[in-house]
């Protein structure tokens, strides 16, 4: 297994295909996952020539079980120290959910050079939480919620959200995947219950806003319209309103977890965008 060191000494498990003169693409993946959420993703654009980069956050997967640090100004530096060990150029950063708004952290602060063009997927900036800001956001007493339902059960909890909202699954005309169900449930399990924990208020607190602001370059911001995780009016829609060069493409009853849902299309739109000048 392949580790780089954060600043702390933090081990984070990467994993990296393609050819190394190849133009990177950077993948962050969502709450409470890994870099195996990018299978399809990693896979196809590794097909189309891309050196391929997918790596656990801190507390999640094979990278180290932090007590502290689950946050996004740490989140930012690990990801700083992974593009500064890896020696990435022009890469593209795409983000999905809690990933997104790490990608954003992360862009606002990278060294010149370093990023060319992001891609954010059911992302959560600006902020979810409700506030006088923010009065479509998702009020504090659900984040809680969740807070309350991992602490007691969170296998159950993990299973509940992945057969559920997540995929979509809780409607009447949903394709059920099995397959997708358990994957997530393995993914979760896989990491710290404290980072997790921790992470909740990380990507639903934690105000994007300056960051959107600071960012120039060109942006996707693709979101399902029926996303029960990060309701599309709070987030995306908001997003593209901040960013001074972001562009919005909405999918018409997609779900939060639409890059394993509709992978096909979400690659071939992802691809279309990086061949956009």
């Amino acid at each position: 297994m392949t580790h780089i060191s954060a600043n702390d000494g933090t081990q984070i498990f990467y994993r990296d295909w393609g050819p190394r003169d190849a133009q990177p693409i950077v993948f962050h993946h969502g709450w409470p996952l890994t870099a195996d959420e990018w299978d399809a993703q990693m896979l196809y654009f590794l097909g189309k020539g891309f050196r391929v980069i997918a790596f656990d956050r801190r507390g999640h997967g094979r990278s180290d079980q932090t007590e502290t640090g689950n946050e996004m100004d740490t989140y930012a530096s690990d990801v700083i120290a992974l593009a500064d060990a890896l020696d990435l150029k022009a890469a593209v950063h795409v983000g999905h959910s809690t990933g997104g708004g790490e990608v954003v952290h992360y862009a606002a602060r990278a060294k010149p050079g370093r990023v060319s063009k992001l891609v954010l997927i059911g992302a959560v900036p600006p902020v979810m939480v409700k506030k006088d800001s923010n009065p479509d956001g998702t009020p504090l007493d659900v984040f809680d919620g969740f807070r309350e339902a991992l602490a007691a059960n969170r296998p159950q909890f993990y299973l509940d959200v992945a057969s559920g909202p997540f995929y979509g699954f809780n409607r009447p005309d949903a394709e059920v995947s099995e397959g997708l169900i358990r994957n997530w449930w393995r993914q979760g399990m896989q990491g710290s219950a404290k980072a997790h924990f921790d992470c909740i208020k990380a990507f639903s607190e934690t105000d994007f806003t300056e960051d959107l602001k600071a960012i120039q370059l060109p942006t996707l911001v693709m979101h399902g319209s029926d996303d029960q995780v990060v309701p599309i009016k709070s987030s995306a829609s908001r997003t593209v309103e901040i960013m001074p060069n972001a562009t919005l493409k909405v999918y018409d009853g997609a779900s939060h977890g639409m890059a394993a849902t509709m992978a096909e299309t979400i690659n071939t739109d992802i691809s279309d965008f990086l061949q956009s000048s």
